[in-house]
């Protein structure tokens, strides 16, 4: 039974009501701050779960994926649909399978199982996605603030990240075609407005077209986002600009200890006082943009990120005879529940 006394208020009632719930959930925990020890007091709890799948759903035509609540914040994944996301090592999933102890509200057995197989899905495939999260973070703070009143040189070698970022690491992942190569970096400007810019470096012969079509549009979104009016967006209060800043620190930190040593760990006790000096603005200057000395925190996280994902002893792909293995066994429990 889900008993825990957060747990027991009327606004989580859905959790014994839904048909897709109730003895079906195997486990919650806190999401958001809390669970990575960025709290304020006005910090609301994130609840975040996983369910057994019905019947219906293995063996029917029950097409229940997620549960999502506004009020409380909540969402309740089913098996199938988290483990799909775990395996491209989503890192809101991620988080969830490491947790401090206490912040489990609720766990049972094939809960914990899940846990103590957790390994079974991290990959090199966490590469672009913690890679990709913490890219698209820094855009959302970028395009929120005055962009024009930033060093352009600066935002320039941001933007090279970012496309690094959106093509998978191009110099380590695409520097060496079988027919060519792609090579991007800054150098002085063509462009009379700019200081500097991005250039690339193009050989491709007998190359798939729909993978040129796949780069070329990753790359086309990453400038789009930075060619957008720089203008703040007045909706974004200070606070929530130093909060995406936070998380943008955060998720280079998880997927550093992610990469390095295989392991997740989402309560961010050693880098706590950084990450709330940057929550509660420290790192911001008069004039509402970010200090030299943040974007240079930034950096050296940004730099150790990419030696670990060279250096990574992660497989380059999960092991799928496993994870199979492994989720024929839960579903069987599931059938039985």
């Amino acid at each position: 039974m889900i008993n825990s006394e957060i747990l027991k208020s009327e606004e989580y009632d859905f959790l014994r009501t839904d048909p897709h719930l109730g003895n079906r959930v195997i486990m919650l925990g806190l999401g958001g701050s809390l669970a990575y020890g960025t709290n304020v007091e006005t910090s609301d709890i994130d609840l975040r779960g996983v369910a057994l799948d019905r019947p219906e759903a293995l063996l029917g035509f029950d097409q229940f994926e997620q549960l999502q609540v506004q009020e409380p914040d909540s969402v309740i994944y089913s098996f199938r649909k988290i483990v799909k996301l775990l395996l491209s090592c989503n890192p809101n999933c991620v988080e969830m399978l490491g947790l401090k102890p206490e912040h489990y509200l609720y766990i049972d057995d094939i809960g914990r199982e899940l846990l103590a197989n957790r390994s079974l899905f991290l990959s090199k495939r966490a590469i672009q996605t913690f890679g990709g999260f913490a890219d698209a973070q820094l855009r959302r703070l970028q395009n929120a603030l005055a962009r024009d009143r930033m060093p352009q040189e600066e935002k320039e070698k941001h933007v090279l990240n970012s496309l690094r970022n959106a093509m998978h690491f191009v110099e380590t992942e695409y520097a060496d075609f079988d027919n060519g190569s792609i090579r991007l970096y800054t150098d002085r400007a063509v462009n009379p407005d700019l200081v500097s810019e991005v250039f690339m470096d193009v050989d491709l012969k007998h190359y798939p077209l729909r993978d040129y079509c796949d780069i070329w549009n990753a790359l086309r979104s990453v400038v789009r986002d930075y060619n957008q009016l720089n203008k703040r967006n007045r909706k974004k209060d200070d606070a929530h600009l130093d909060k995406h800043a936070m998380h943008l620190l955060r998720l280079f930190m998880t997927g550093i200890d992610l990469l390095e040593q295989g392991e997740i760990i989402t309560y961010r006790e050693k880098e706590h006082d950084l990450l709330m000096d940057v929550r509660n603005g420290r790192y911001r200057t008069s004039d509402g943009l970010y200090s030299k000395e943040f974007y240079s925190i930034l950096e050296g996280y940004e730099t150790r990120y990419h030696e670990a994902a060279q250096h990574t002893r992660l497989p380059d792909e999960p092991d799928m005879e496993k994870v199979e293995a492994f989720v024929i066994g839960i579903n069987r429990k599931a059938l039985s529940r």
